[in-house]
């Protein structure tokens, strides 16, 4: 599938909503780099790494889909298959116990060890109580410090210099519930806050209060049992592969040098459901690799062995602490899309869930491992990798892949070596066809500023232009005509309602028709929203043919015929969308003008923020809505159109003299008109209230309305506004903060 397919069937089957889907396509749902520059110093950019998802786990009689974030080929399809495997008979058991967090206060210089840590233990509820006194939110929520352990600190001794020791020192352990946080900030917090009267209780100096990422307090297990009949592969019976599996397990428990692969293999798994649901993944290694050497030597996490049924059973125990809640969690919009796809709300089964995926991950190792080897599923999803890696386009993607799994050698450099033999082959095949190449025209969307509706009725609106908002290509073929339109780089199932329409025109009135080409659209904006979509695809399209066949049309002859394709697809439009997708220039339109285009040499473009409620709309029942109010009250109607004409002449004036101030005053009131005529929703209120409250000096509704965008005006805070929008869940077009001259 592609990424598009697979977000469509996450939403059918109702692991993520339709707005979380919209987001995740409209890239909206990533980590933008000006919350990113809050979150850690001295950011300049935003590093990605995939996000995935893992079907097919049945965890305690559930099932999950689990989001793993890694940039390692074949993880998430090894777990994705053990799963698989692991449902039929049943899935995964999980146990999560106690889930507390261990801080440790390390006190020196006491005087009598033994009498200190009697003095700790009468006074243990006193120091309980005043850590809990210091998180009063926490214990609110049911969560706070649980108890204490002391122990004498344990220093080693010898070394060929006098080293520093104590051997009165003791530890105290603060056992504490976090609930559904991480807790490490908490527990330090608490640690910190009972110093000082540890001092006092036992004549000692606290030199260490820090928290401990080996969560032993917080073990969590999981476990499986596989059918032999389900391990045969290859020829080799599943009592045999079954054996293998137990071998290689009690191998990895005996030699530290292959446990450390063999746990390696575990923390694939859990450490990418961790990245995607923001955790700390290196707390949890730490722990884990901590817990597999808690004997003296380092061993495997997991064991296998053969059931009284003479079945595969394997079990998992680690230390897990993690959590669903908190600053770190909150501020990545990817977590919230991450944790909305397994459907985790607590802390304990988020745990659960890691252990399960850490469980499949170690089988799915084994089992390649003792069967067919670990490189042939690997090396041929790392080619894909390679492959990307070389920039090999889509239609030569799978080709290259597979010359590169027969070569035996994943490299870069052999995949740009096979990528040119299997691109001459294609265009010496073009040639030997006779297709003509492929060319582009090029199109510009628009904004308008002020003055929607009210140009349908002869007033003026300003707009400016989306440069190279939609390309458009086009090949003769030979039986029928075929039209792709690509929306954000994804190809459509269906080509847009009307898109055939208006190929049938343009061939039409072009003199081409009875003739078939490929026609291929690709577009930045989004459809039926307001940005003009429609006629920049026109424009576009036509060009395309302008150019492969030298019909040597004008600009004005182009802006004619994409005007006659959108009365094809809107009744009655303002002529303002073509006008803009063809000439790319900031304008003051008024089609019943003398002069009905004025173009407007700005020194610079507006710093705005274009942002999509994700609802589309029809600009053509808009008009015609609009059209039928305006026909009941004639009177009351043109004097708004009257006053939106006065301000789209102001606005206009102000926009070349750089005046934000004024013209985000007249995109106020012009926002306040066109809710007055009825074209405003309650979300697109929504997303001028925030843009305003976020910095924006005007926001308004732009386009025809009913859904689709909003323009803000945002002198000095168009990447705050650009955030505040993002976090409401709406997608951001394009915002611009450098200010350079359109076009």
């Amino acid at each position: 599938m592609t990424v598009s397919e697979r977000i469509d069937v996450l939403t059918e089957r109702r692991w993520l909503d339709t707005a979380t889907a919209a987001r995740l396509k409209r890239g909206a749902a990533l980590l933008p780099a000006e919350r990113a520059d809050r979150m850690i110093e001295n950011v300049i950019g935003v590093f990605g790494l995939p996000l995935a998802v893992a079907p097919n786990f049945l965890i305690n009689g559930r099932d999950y889909v689990v989001p793993m974030v890694v940039e390692e080929a074949s993880v998430v399809a090894a777990v994705s298959a053990s799963a698989k495997l692991a449902r039929a008979s049943g899935g995964f058991n999980v146990d999560v116990g106690e889930s507390l967090l261990v801080g440790q206060v390390l006190v020196t210089g006491v005087p009598d060890a033994d009498a200190a840590m009697s003095v700790i233990e009468r006074e243990a509820e006193e120091l309980i109580a005043l850590a809990n006194s210091l998180q009063p939110n926490l214990v609110a929520r049911g969560g706070g410090a649980r108890g204490m352990d002391i122990f004498r600190a344990r220093f080693p001794t010898g070394g060929a210099t006098e080293e520093p020791r104590d051997d009165n020192a003791i530890i105290l352990h603060l056992l504490v519930d976090t609930r559904d946080a991480m807790g490490a900030n908490t527990v330090n917090t608490m640690c910190e806050g009972i110093a000082a009267r540890v001092e006092e209780l036992t004549s000692g100096t606290v030199v260490m209060k820090i928290l401990s990422n080996l969560a032993d307090r917080s073990l969590v297990s999981a476990s499986t049992t596989l059918p032999v009949s389900a391990l045969a592969e290859r020829g080799r019976t599943g009592e045999s592969v079954r054996d293998a599996i137990v071998l290689a397990g009690h191998f990895a428990d005996s030699d530290a040098h292959r446990a450390a692969t063999h746990n390696k293999g575990i923390m694939n798994g859990i450490d990418a459901v961790a990245i995607a649901t923001g955790n700390d993944w290196r707390a949890i290694e730490a722990g884990a690799h901590a817990f597999a050497a808690r004997t003296g030597a380092y061993r495997s996490l997991t064991t296998w062995t053969v059931d009284s049924d003479g079945n595969l059973a394997g079990r998992l125990e680690l230390p897990l602490k993690v959590g669903v809640v908190g600053a770190s969690i909150q501020a990545n919009p990817a977590v919230a899309v991450s944790l909305e796809l397994a459907g985790t709300t607590a802390s304990a089964e988020l745990a659960g869930l890691m252990a399960a995926v850490g469980l499949a991950q170690n089988f799915a190792a084994l089992r390649a491992l003792v069967t067919t080897g670990i490189q042939e599923g690997h090396m041929r999803l790392h080619a894909r990798s390679v492959a990307a890696s070389a920039d090999t386009p889509p239609e030569h993607f799978e080709a290259v892949v597979d010359r590169l799994v027969q070569s035996g050698e994943i490299k870069v450099r052999k995949a740009a070596e096979l990528l040119s033999a299997v691109s001459a082959g294609g265009k010496s095949a073009a040639r030997e066809s006779g297709r003509a190449p492929e060319v582009h025209g090029r199109a510009a969307g628009k904004v308008i500023m002020m003055g929607e509706h009210a140009a349908v009725f002869g007033r003026q609106a300003v707009a400016l232009p989306l440069v190279s908002a939609v390309t458009a290509s086009v090949r003769e073929c030979g039986d029928r005509t075929t039209l792709e339109f690509l929306d954000d780089d994804q190809p459509l199932a269906q080509p847009p309602a009307g898109l055939g329409e208006l190929a049938d025109l343009v061939m039409g009135r072009l003199g081409l028709a009875g003739r078939h080409f490929q026609v291929r659209v690709q577009s930045s904006v989004p459809r039926a929203s307001g940005l003009g979509s429609s006629a920049a695809v026109a424009v576009a399209v036509i060009r395309a043919f302008n150019h492969v066949f030298a019909l040597g049309l004008s600009d004005e002859a182009v802006n004619d015929l994409a005007y006659a394709c959108e009365k094809l697809a809107h009744g009655n439009p303002s002529g303002i969308d073509n006008t803009v997708a063809t000439y790319g220039e900031a304008v003051l339109y008024c089609k019943e003008s003398a002069q009905p285009i004025r173009t407007l040499e700005l020194r610079e473009f507006p710093p705005i923020v274009i942002a999509s409620s994700g609802v589309q709309s029809s600009t053509k029942q808009q008009v015609a809505a609009v059209a039928g109010r305006h026909a009941a009250m004639p009177a009351r109607y043109n004097a708004i159109f009257d006053e939106m004409d006065r301000i789209s002449a102001e606005g206009a004036a102000a926009l070349v003299r750089q005046d934000y101030g004024t013209l985000g005053i007249l995109m106020n009131l012009c926002h306040g008109l066109l809710n007055a005529i009825g074209v405003s929703t309650p979300v697109l209120e929504r997303m001028v209230d925030i843009a305003r409250e976020n910095g924006a000096v005007g926001a308004k509704l732009t386009g025809a309305g009913g859904g689709g965008c909003i323009v803000a005006l945002c002198p000095g805070t168009a990447e705050q506004v650009a955030l505040a929008l993002r976090d409401a869940g709406y997608g951001v077009i394009r915002h611009v903060t450098r200010t350079v001259a359109p076009g």
